[in-house]
């Protein structure tokens, strides 16, 4: 089944997950536990002014909002040494769903497809997709980021039309980027699962 495809069914499968989603889903790790951020620039990391003219081109404007939420994201976790770009749906009645497919970029490791899914828990109704590009920090290898990655408390931010939150699992921090989320994005925590081809299972 096509990307699109599976973001008209979201919805639906939502009503089917409802209240099952697993404790694990809220356990997020002290930050406490992740490595300084970097913040001198280099071969193997993305300056500000990079990311701001790969997320334009990607999302097709030039918005001060983006430039903002990427300063928010650089001003706290330093600068990433990869990116994801992507596009995503998600659905939701009561408890969500959400799933992607994108390109990790480095500099020097390679690009490499990836895909994620994962479950939401918050009081939301419906159904959207999105372009995300998704900031990745502390990356040691471009397949270490097949994992599950759970929401840092209090990450969200909002600016311009775009929105951020924080995952992170091993020491490694992604922060998403969203463009038109609306009020989706403080409804939504719980989980990402990075996978090496599609899957419906978000667990």
């Amino acid at each position: 089944m096509n990307f699109a495809s599976r973001i008209a069914a979201l919805t639906i499968a939502a009503l089917l997950v409802g209240w099952s989603l697993p404790a694990s889903a809220q356990t997020v790790p002290p930050a406490s536990n992740l490595p300084p951020p970097q913040r001198t620039p280099g071969p193997d990391y993305y300056g500000p002014d990079e990311l701001v003219s790969s997320g334009q081109r990607f999302f097709g404007n030039v918005s001060r909002g983006l430039a903002s939420v990427i300063e928010r994201a650089v001003s706290q976790w330093g600068l990433p040494n990869g990116y994801v770009l992507g596009d995503e749906g998600s659905g939701a009645f009561v408890a969500g769903l959400r799933y992607g497919e994108g390109m990790l970029y480095t500099k020097n490791a390679g690009d490499l497809r990836v895909y994620w899914q994962g479950p939401s828990v918050g009081f939301d109704l419906g159904g959207d997709g999105a372009r995300t590009m998704t900031l990745v920090y502390n990356l040691p290898a471009t397949n270490a980021i097949y994992q599950r990655f759970v929401g840092i408390d209090g990450s969200a931010y909002i600016v311009g039309g775009f929105g951020m939150t924080a995952l992170t699992a091993n020491g490694i921090v992604l922060v998403p980027i969203r463009s038109g989320i609306g009020l989706r994005l403080g409804a939504n925590v719980g989980y990402l699962k990075y996978t090496s081809s599609a899957t419906w299972n978000p667990f």
